[in-house]
């Protein structure tokens, strides 16, 4: 059966078309039932009469047209803000006929691309994450491992060396103490084992511990122990945004300070990492995109903003629903 529904280009040519056809019909029947008369050729006197009767109908005509065509200007200003990796607005139907068709299928694609780039983000950071503990495995498996052999036989052989060189020996052994210590330090940042063990917020105070260790910035931690319940998926998510946020923050923001908090509001859990740093314009990078793509990945609201008492102020919104694990 043949679909004679009209396409969006036919549908707004006629709406131009009876914009322009009413008009025109209305200034014709008004010079025809009105006393004024044109002569020809035309009088001076005659001349203001068709000017301000010209200025109505031309006036007319815009603002009609101007009314009429009022979405398509709201249309283009929201594909010049559309952005996959935040939550875009809609057009809403404002009754304007013949446009309703474009205005929803604009809203399908916007659902359809969102919808596409979500699966796809969740595949790429799945992925990325079955990586990662892969690699946490080697390294804590083999490395260490290999490493802890060679500690033990140091130690053999510190103990049958001759006096002399004990000192170079021991060094030697503290040294790659120290590299079995950096390559367990790397495996828990690339998996997170106290996460899986002991939960989000015995995760979060190691992340804050190890971060202060790292860099030298003070964190003070607000993490609240009521919270509401959440799947696996969403605490991964919030501990992966804190750990990227305390990384920004030692790497661009040059703070002394930082706070890590954890708190339930209105049946939401919302996750703020504040710093005392040097605040300014944000440039995303990988590692923002990367957060907001994990953010969108539970329907959670991501925004970033200057801090109360200076530095930025990251925060994470995740609705109580988001229990997907």
């Amino acid at each position: 059966m043949s679909d004679f529904r009209r396409t969006p280009a036919q549908a707004l040519f006629r709406r131009l078309f009876a914009i322009n056809g009413l008009v025109f019909t209305v200034g014709t029947l008004v010079l025809a039932l009105s006393p004024a008369t044109v002569s020809s050729p035309v009088l001076l006197t005659e001349v203001p009469v068709l000017a301000v009767g010209l200025a109505l109908i031309l006036t007319a005509n815009a603002l009609l047209l101007r009314t009429g065509l009022a979405p398509l200007g709201a249309l283009t200003a929201l594909m010049q803000r559309v952005d996959l990796l935040r939550p875009s607005d809609r057009l809403t139907d404002s009754g304007n006929g013949d446009l309703t068709y474009v205005i929803d299928a604009f809203n399908a694609m916007l659902d359809r691309l969102e919808a596409e780039r979500s699966a796809s983000s969740a595949h790429a950071l799945a992925a990325q994450e079955g990586e990662r503990q892969r690699i946490a495995r080697e390294l804590h498996d083999e490395i260490g491992q290999s490493l802890t052999v060679v500690l033990l036989g140091l130690k053999r052989v510190v103990d049958r060396a001759p006096e002399d060189l004990r000192e170079e020996l021991h060094a030697v052994q503290e040294t790659v103490r120290a590299s079995l210590d950096e390559v367990r330090q790397v495996a828990r940042r690339l998996r997170p084992g106290v996460l899986e063990d002991l939960g989000l917020l015995s995760a979060l105070n190691s992340l804050a511990t190890e971060f202060s260790q790292t860099s030298g910035v003070q964190v003070a931690r607000k993490l609240a122990a009521d919270l509401p319940a959440l799947g696996s998926e969403a605490e991964l998510v919030l501990y992966r945004i804190a750990q990227e946020g305390l990384t920004n923050v030692a790497r661009h923001a040059r703070a002394t300070r930082a706070e890590l908090s954890l708190t339930a509001e209105d049946g939401a859990v919302v996750l703020r990492i504040t710093d005392d740093g040097r605040g300014g314009e944000l440039i995303e990078g990988a590692g923002i995109r990367g957060m907001r793509e994990r953010a969108l990945l539970i329907g959670a609201r991501l925004t970033f903003a200057p801090a109360p008492g200076g530095g930025t102020e990251v925060r994470l919104v995740v609705p109580a629903a988001a229990d997907r694990g």
